[in-house]
């Protein structure tokens, strides 16, 4: 959980955060707005903060140390994730996770876009209406299109452009809408 989603759901202020955790303003201000990294703080700030939001430090502290992991390994990790909890099952972890918005607030758009298009994807194969909550992202794109190793290897062997073209032209829509192209998220070994 990051600060600014407890925050939220303690429907907190920074400002209230600082009086209550008795942390300078200035300090809570510059970890919110991630100009301090909470993890270089010392653990009496990170105490007192953790204390204020009601959350364990520890809880407080495990964003911080999540590691990003090639786009590669991350998309096979979601497909496998599909495959080992079945379509409902990974909605429903998904949802309850809210990795999506967390990737996002890490600036990790490819992470939260790609689940999110996997998401949507799983939602209309089954037939589930989309949830809502996440309206603001399905409003962005990535700046350039970002194509699987292997068609980027196949199109530099074959020094064609027309494989990223075709590759484009087949993608699901709902990675394609965040310019990822995706063409197969089903068969996985």
């Amino acid at each position: 959980m990051t600060i600014q989603d407890a925050l939220k759901q303690k429907n907190m202020s920074i400002y209230r955060l600082a009086k209550t955790s008795k942390v300078p303003y200035a300090t809570v201000n510059d970890i919110c707005n991630g100009k301090v990294q909470l993890e270089k703080c010392n653990a009496e700030t990170i105490y007192r903060i953790a204390q204020a939001l009601e959350v364990s430090m520890e809880e407080l502290l495990a964003p911080c140390f999540l590691k990003r992991s090639s786009f590669e390994n991350f998309k096979s990790t979601i497909c496998h994730r599909v495959k080992e909890l079945g379509d409902i099952d990974f909605i429903a972890d998904t949802l309850e996770s809210q990795e999506i918005r967390t990737y996002y607030e890490k600036k990790w758009y490819p992470e939260s876009l790609y689940l999110l298009a996997m998401l949507d994807y799983i939602s209309r194969v089954n037939d589930i209406p989309l949830c809502d909550e996440y309206d603001d992202l399905r409003r962005c794109r990535l700046e350039k299109p970002i194509f699987p190793a292997g068609i980027m290897a196949l199109s530099a062997a074959s020094k064609n452009e027309t494989v990223l073209q075709q590759a484009a032209l087949n993608a699901i829509p709902e990675f394609k809408r965040f310019n990822i192209i995706e063409n197969e998220v089903r068969n996985v070994a």
